[in-house]
């Protein structure tokens, strides 16, 4: 299969980041025929032998077999090696799963050099079909011995699925007056939603902070970026964020960071937070059939937890969705979806914003509202929606894109 062309979101870069090298990770993709013809297709990244890792997964009560192996060897708290494969997700694939698994992590291993349970996996696509491992046979050795610690353009292109554009991001910061390198890559369009962390990610850096402090860098940090994004409220099966710290940076003086609440680390947390916020909405703007990119911002409510509960019911529903693929400020639906959440709301406090016009006020339409100005502004490519509640200090924000006649047939055509 070399799957049905589908044309680049409009919402994609217009530029990608000039990605620099992580010391420590060096990356290579190849064509192995998983299910794509014609595209590399399984990603093998090559990480200094101590390589720190952490990692976050799906909350899914099915997940796929990678998501269990990766579970499993966080514990070991370090990784040696990462190998991903698109075009098939390895989910729902029973004993056949869970053996297709062991063997790629054996075949990654033997490439690298290290032991199986210093490898981890991940797989993204199909669900329910068994995954024939024994592809992997001499391309990961082959992978193992061209690696590159620029390609990460190439690592991304190799992971996608429904994705119209590779998502990359990269920052600067420093720890204790050493700079230190993040860049990570991430994949996802369509069975998006909260409940860590939506898609496929994975993120480096040359930074020396150990394992317990680094996963809690990372599980805090997916709160107002993964798990603040939505497509179509599907929580995949095969959600993984994975963050690797090489520790190279010690070379240059560095003194490994021990604890997740060490001052030293405030640029770091900065830097490490904007690129998980950079990823999360790109993945937002590749949502499958896509043409905006929404933005849903409560403030006012009881608590943030619950202003969350609200962004999230207005940026999953389907009513709110098709009102901005069709250019209509229709606030009605915004209405709806607050009152929908179950959370603590005032209709006749309520006030609903579109980008800086106001719609509604008090639970009425504004008396100032212009059907000209707000049709203006629902035509561009990002839509902010703001809604004010007038209950508390509470607020949250959500990302999300609209839904069009495109994510049907994505969908409708996938196996096909």
């Amino acid at each position: 299969m070399a799957g049905k062309s589908v044309p680049v979101s409009p919402l994609s870069p217009k530029k990608y980041p000039k990605m620099p090298a992580v010391d420590g990770v060096a990356f290579a993709t190849a064509e192995a025929g998983i299910r794509y013809r014609g595209r590399t297709d399984v990603l093998l990244a090559r990480l200094e032998k101590g390589t720190a890792m952490a990692g976050v997964f799906t909350r899914s009560k099915c997940p796929s077999a990678p998501v269990d192996w990766c579970r499993s060897i966080l514990a070991g708290g370090h990784a040696q090696g990462l190998v991903v494969n698109s075009g098939n997700a390895n989910a729902f694939t029973g004993l056949k799963g869970r053996e297709a698994v062991a063997l790629t992590a054996k075949i990654a291993a033997k490439a690298l050099g290290c032991k199986p349970e210093e490898v981890a996996l991940a797989s993204t696509g199909v669900i329910g079909e068994p995954l024939d491992a024994t592809k992997f046979e001499g391309v990961l050795a082959d992978c193992a011995g061209r690696v590159s610690p620029t390609a990460f353009l190439e690592a991304a292109r190799a992971i996608m699925t429904t994705d119209t554009f590779p998502k990359v991001a990269t920052r600067k910061a420093k720890i204790d007056g050493f700079p230190v390198t993040i860049s990570g890559i991430a994949k996802g369009a369509g069975m998006i939603a909260p409940d860590m962390a939506t898609m496929l990610s994975f993120v480096f850096t040359d930074a020396a902070i150990a394992p317990k402090a680094l996963q809690a860098l990372l599980s805090k940090g997916v709160g107002p970026s993964f798990n603040a994004v939505t497509v179509d409220s599907d929580t995949s099966t095969s959600d993984t964020l994975l963050l690797f710290a090489t520790g190279k940076a010690a070379a240059r003086g560095q003194a490994e960071i021990t604890d997740a609440k060490d001052r030293r680390l405030s640029s770091f947390k900065r830097a490490l937070n904007a690129l998980l916020l950079d990823l999360a909405v790109q993945v937002a703007r590749d949502g499958e059939g896509a043409g905006k990119l929404i933005t849903v911002k409560v403030e006012g409510a009881v608590s943030a937890r619950s202003a969350r509960k609200i962004a999230m019911s207005i940026a999953n529903s389907p009513l709110v969705k098709t009102a901005v693929a069709g250019e209509d400020a229709n606030w009605g639906r915004i209405v709806m979806a607050v009152g929908k959440a179950g959370e603590p709301a005032d209709r006749d406090r309520i006030s609903i914003s579109f980008g800086e016009i106001r719609v509604a006020h008090e639970g009425a339409r504004d008396p100032n509202y212009s059907e000209a100005a707000t049709s203006a502004y629902m035509k561009g490519e990002a839509i902010d929606i703001t809604v004010s509640l007038g209950m508390g200090r509470g607020k949250a924000t959500a990302y999300t894109c609209d839904l069009t006649k495109a994510y049907v047939e994505i969908n409708g055509d996938y196996r096909s």
